[in-house]
């Protein structure tokens, strides 16, 4: 982990943001097609631990980014070249545009000032979509990434916001995947050598102490 010092000076609100990956109904919702993993972000408390870094960023005056993954009815554009694409379209519960399956889902509060960003292909939330280009209009810095899941989009995020010149920092207790010991070993395996990863308190520590200053 970071020393407290080494954390706060990544954490500057004018140029930290905070992402939230896939925190939406039919992923996470008691009713989501993924049961196991909406179960595990809930148990685990890393939904919740989202949505306490996305009221801690609002209040700080740091931008959070929401970013949903969607398809719409017809399926035009959408990937279908990996197994896991051809497995969603079989689910009973499908992320199509303008249901409520991709509204994000409490306890999380999406605020005024967010940015929703939907993607219709692909793994990642950072890469073909307007991600990277928002976060350089924005000023950013560091990149928080939080959300689900460890397995495919989270490290997906991570990797594209370090290869696109970003600092990333993940708050390891705000992400989940399945089965959960896998999560803590991608963490500190993987994660661990390209992003800051600190735990939520940490961070709200470091938010809520820069608040303080500004």
């Amino acid at each position: 982990m970071p020393s407290y010092e080494q954390l706060g000076d990544l954490l500057d609100p004018a140029s930290t943001v905070l992402l939230t990956v896939e925190c939406q109904q039919g992923v996470v919702g008691p009713d989501g097609a993924l049961p196991e993993l909406a179960r595990e972000a809930r148990s685990s408390g890393a939904l919740r631990n989202v949505a306490r870094l996305v009221a801690a960023a609002h209040e700080a005056g740091v931008q959070v980014i929401h970013a949903v993954a969607e398809r719409r009815p017809d399926g035009r554009g959408a990937s279908r070249n990996a197994r896991l694409f051809r497995a969603a379209e079989r689910l009973p519960v499908r992320q199509l545009t303008g249901s409520a399956a991709v509204r994000v889902a409490p306890p999380i509060e999406v605020g005024a000032e967010d940015l929703v960003v939907r993607r219709l292909h692909g793994l990642s939330p950072v890469h073909g979509t307007d991600v990277d280009a928002l976060l350089r209009n924005l000023g950013c810095r560091t990149l928080i990434v939080t959300g689900v899941s460890a397995n495919v989009a989270v490290p997906n995020a991570v990797f594209d916001a370090v290869n696109l010149g970003y600092t990333a920092v993940v708050p390891s207790d705000a992400v989940a995947g399945v089965p959960a010991d896998y999560t803590a070993a991608v963490i500190r395996h993987t994660l661990a050598l390209v992003a800051t990863v600190a735990t939520t308190d940490e961070v709200l520590r470091c938010l809520k102490q820069a608040y303080g200053r500004s």
